[in-house]
């Protein structure tokens, strides 16, 4: 797949001091990208935007994923991270919560690549629980996840593009991109 465009490119990305470990930084790089992407489509006007009186504001869920990750990194994998205070834009924008997130992101990636293999398996407190790290980070990717679709939701309500992340979509396709539709399709070797 290529994107139009990359926040942090595969040549950014540091090497794992253990290769086993590799597909985390690369994972993390690209789950990154693919929330750049989707931030990307907003405008200022939306951040209040609320698809339902219950739902959290655009706005709140840039913020909420830049405290967030901050938290999940600082507190449950021990990683270096500015003071909470200090994680939001003085004055959110679409633009400068995306550079953020994209800055703090980058940040993370060579505290990854340095952690030896004990490290991810090892069990830390996570909220009331404990959890091997390696776990840990797969939450976050996940919960990261979590909140892009939300606003792919709120993008497509919005009657905006929106981005390719894992494959094409009803607005971004390419030459020999493969949807898997039918049940032919899903039978293919």
């Amino acid at each position: 797949m290529h994107y139009p465009w990359t926040a942090i490119p595969h040549t950014d990305i540091p090497r794992a001091d253990d290769p086993t470990f590799q597909h985390l930084l690369d994972t993390y790089a690209s789950e990154t990208n693919k929330v750049a992407s989707v931030w990307k489509e907003f405008r200022d006007a939306d951040l209040d935007f609320k698809p339902h009186p219950r739902s959290s504001s655009v706005g709140d869920i840039l913020r909420h994923q830049l405290l967030s990750e901050r938290r999940f990194f600082a507190e449950f994998l021990g990683a270096p991270e500015p003071a909470p205070d200090k994680v939001l834009p003085p004055r959110l924008t679409v633009e400068s919560a995306l550079r953020r997130f994209v800055e703090l992101a980058r940040a993370r990636l060579p505290y990854l690549a340095q952690r030896p293999a004990p490290w991810w398996i090892e069990a830390a407190p996570f909220f009331d629980v404990e959890r091997q790290r390696i776990w840990i980070f797969w939450r976050r990717v996940l919960h990261t996840a979590h909140h892009r679709t939300q606003l792919t939701v709120v993008l497509r309500l919005l009657d905006r593009n929106v981005p390719s992340t894992y494959g094409p979509t009803a607005d971004v396709t390419w030459t020999g991109a493969d949807p898997t539709h039918s049940a032919a399709a899903a039978g293919r070797r």
